[in-house]
């Protein structure tokens, strides 16, 4: 499968989504990287702040920093190729260039929607049975 390297500038934590004003970007880049692991992309996350030996010790990245200085981070690199730098990409940009369908869970809102007929007591498998019963109702 692919392998996935992604070279964040220094953040405060790993993902950088901690703290009451987390970055709705880094937040869903951050889901995206789990959906990528999950569907069996090898993944690795480098922050220029707690890891540094990881952007010295690579020469390509070590090269574009000294060329495009700390604006060309974060950089996203797919089996040595570059998918994109100074920004995050989409989950579905993520997707194609990694060949996986940029599908996934239904947003919450959308899983727990009333169920279609007032009779099935079914469970969708999202909700719990509990809402399935009072739809019902």
């Amino acid at each position: 499968m692919a392998k996935l390297s992604v070279y964040d500038p220094p953040m405060c934590c790993s993902t950088g989504v901690c703290g009451p004003d987390a970055d709705d970007e880094l937040a869903q880049f951050a889901a995206a990287l789990d959906w990528a692991r999950k569907s069996g992309v090898d993944v690795e996350r480098y922050d220029l702040g707690h890891q540094p030996g990881a952007f010295a010790s690579n020469a390509f990245v070590k090269g574009l920093l000294e060329e495009h200085g700390m604006g060309c981070l974060p950089l996203v690199v797919v089996d040595g190729d570059v998918l994109s730098k100074g920004g995050y990409p989409s989950r579905e940009a993520l997707g194609a260039r990694l060949g996986l369908e940029a599908g996934g869970e239904a947003p919450k809102a959308a899983c727990c929607a009333p169920a279609p007929s007032p009779v099935s007591t079914a469970s969708s498998g999202c909700c719990g049975s509990s809402s399935t019963a009072k739809a019902a109702n």
